[in-house]
């Protein structure tokens, strides 16, 4: 038995508890204000790249403490996707939306690191799939973060997203 929650234990992922302490602090509405660009790779269930991808990001907050990231990505394909997500104030966090999330998710953060769990439908084949999206993003430098995104389908990963996204101007509205 002990072996057994040894083993369940040592699969537990990351709590954000684990970053509290950690610097330079994350505060979404002061990271995600003005233009930013991102580049990243998406990889399939083996860890093999499939896509790299390049993307701009418009970030802005309004007088209520919503924000808004509107994102453009280009992919090595020649894909263009566009998500214009809102970040509305909730709790300790922001209910995360978009047009093609399913499922929002609740963005929270400590420290230098956020966390996001979300359902995103995206294209597949001639049809779509709703794909489980667990997004971290870590700060390691005031204007850079290095995010996470590890893809599930009925509790099977599927995939995995690794991006960096760059702050390009003074972040002012």
């Amino acid at each position: 038995m002990a072996l057994l929650l040894t083993l369940l234990t040592g699969c537990a992922g990351p709590s954000l508890q684990d970053y509290q302490g950690n610097t330079p602090k994350l505060i979404p509405s002061e990271f995600f204000r003005g233009e930013l660009v991102a580049r990243g790779v998406v990889k399939d269930w083996s860890g093999e790249v499939i896509r790299t991808f390049d993307a701009d990001i418009t970030a802005s907050w309004n007088h209520e403490g919503v924000g808004t990231l509107d994102e453009v990505f280009r992919f090595d394909d020649g894909e263009v996707q566009t998500r214009v997500w809102t970040l509305t104030p909730e709790g300790e966090g922001y209910r995360a939306n978009a047009g093609d999330v399913v499922e929002p998710g609740l963005m929270t953060w400590q420290g230098n690191a956020i966390n996001m769990n979300y359902v995103l439908r995206v294209p597949y084949r001639d049809d779509t799939i709703d794909v489980r999206m667990d997004d971290w993003m870590y700060l390691i430098t005031p204007d850079t973060l290095i995010n996470e995104t590890a893809m599930s389908k009925f509790g099977f990963g599927v995939g995995e997203i690794v991006l960096m996204i760059q702050k390009t101007d003074s972040g002012g509205d």
